[in-house]
Parts: C-alpha cells; sequence; structure tokens
C-alpha cells in the first residue's frame, strides 16, 4: 500500500511548508490534486491519512482531494478528449498517434490554519 508512504510525506510536506512560512495554529484543512491516472487510490490515502494524522500537526484536519481529468490528444485529427483512464487509442477516431497530457498529478495544492486563538478565522497558503 504504497497510499501509507504517501500520506507520511503530504504530512511532512504540510509541516515543512507551514514552517516555513512561519505559521501557527491548528491545521484545519490539506487540500491535494492527484490525477485520475496517478496510480493512487483516493480513498486508500484518506484512510492512510486519518490513521497517521492522531499526535501530528494534521490532527483533526479534512483531507479533501480533487481528482483532475487527463486529456488525450490526437495528432492525426486534432481532438482534444478528457479522458478518466489510460488509453491506447484516439476516443474520437481510433488513431495511436497520441499522446496524454495531465492526470498523473499529485500535488499539495493549499492548507487551510486556524489562527492560534479559536475566535482566528482559517488563514489559505
Amino acid at each position: 500500500m504504497h497510499e501509507l508512504a504517501i500520506a507520511e510525506a503530504v504530512i511532512e510536506q504540510v509541516q515543512r511548508e507551514l514552517h516555513r512560512a512561519g505559521q501557527r495554529g491548528r491545521v484545519h484543512r490539506v487540500e491535494l490534486s492527484i490525477g485520475r491516472l496517478s496510480g493512487v487510490n483516493c480513498d486508500s490515502l484518506r484512510f492512510a491519512f486519518d490513521l497517521l494524522a492522531p499526535g501530528t500537526i494534521v490532527e483533526g484536519a479534512t483531507l479533501h482531494i480533487n481528482q483532475p481529468t487527463a486529456t488525450c490528444v490526437c495528432r492525426a485529427c486534432g481532438k482534444r478528449t478528457p479522458i478518466e483512464e489510460l488509453v491506447v487509442s484516439c476516443p474520437a477516431c481510433n488513431s495511436e498517434q497520441i499522446s496524454i497530457e495531465g492526470g498523473r498529478d499529485l500535488l499539495l495544492q493549499s492548507v487551510d490554519v486556524e489562527g492560534p486563538c479559536e475566535s482566528s478565522p482559517p488563514r489559505k497558503f
């Protein structure tokens, strides 16, 4: 389950980013972008995140995951087709002269941090 290692890396990256930005307070929300072709199982990642979060900077934080699709670009017919899974030919003309753009990312998009006192609104960075 490589999602456990990914969750651990996300928590470490959140900690580094907060330290670098000089932010204090409780992490309220972590937002990731995980492409549909990345090979990451988002349910397993959520489970791993929840398993590792207690006792860390993200304890109690909500994990939000965006899953952008990839695009199949065909050099034969010129079509750009959004795809949910890997393809070997153009969905429009069946040509094998394609390239796949996007959909493989795994990015930390944002972290919402509550201020040091409970009345402070969350800050996003």
